[in-house]
């Protein structure tokens, strides 16, 4: 990088030439971005992504006003490794809870398209009290590894006329 910005003829004109070849590339992409509807499409579904997760971090990371308090860098890092920990937890449970449901609702005969599955998010967070002090004491079904807690009934299934 600093030899990109010396101020010498031959390494300056260089610099300026990557710049352009930078330039060319975003004003395809922008031009992409304005004449196609599916990749506009699929760029905001992405960025739909990510803002959930931020939002599921940000009620996560509630305690002390989300404030990082820790007064040493290697505090901070540990509380933003710990809220990755917990988010992805969550995102893990999710995910596992709603294939199980899938599972359950394939085999009951509810017919299920590939485009109702992409819609799926595993970042909810509305079923989870963040909230209070917690004492988990796992009764022995759960304690083995195969087991889970039941499934709600789904709601009864009406066949399209």
């Amino acid at each position: 990088m600093r030899a990109l910005r010396s101020h010498t003829r031959h390494l300056s004109t260089l610099a300026r030439a990557i710049a352009q070849v930078g330039r060319a590339a975003k004003t395809i992409h922008l031009l992409d971005y304005c004449n196609d509807e599916t990749l506009r499409r699929r760029i905001l579904a992405q960025l739909n992504r990510g803002e959930t997760r931020h939002a599921l971090a940000r009620e996560v990371f509630h305690g002390r006003r989300g404030e990082l308090r820790q007064p040493y860098h290697q505090g901070q890092e540990e509380q933003l490794t710990a809220l990755g920990l917990v988010v992805n937890c969550i995102a893990l449970y999710n995910t596992i809870y709603t294939q199980r449901a899938l599972d359950q609702l394939t085999a009951s005969g509810h017919a299920i398209r590939d485009e109702d599955i992409e819609r799926l998010s595993p970042l909810g967070h509305e079923h989870i009290t963040l909230t209070g002090r917690y004492r988990i004491v796992l009764p022995d079904p759960l304690r083995d590894r195969v087991a889970y807690r039941p499934l709600k009934a789904p709601p009864p299934y009406a066949a399209a006329a």
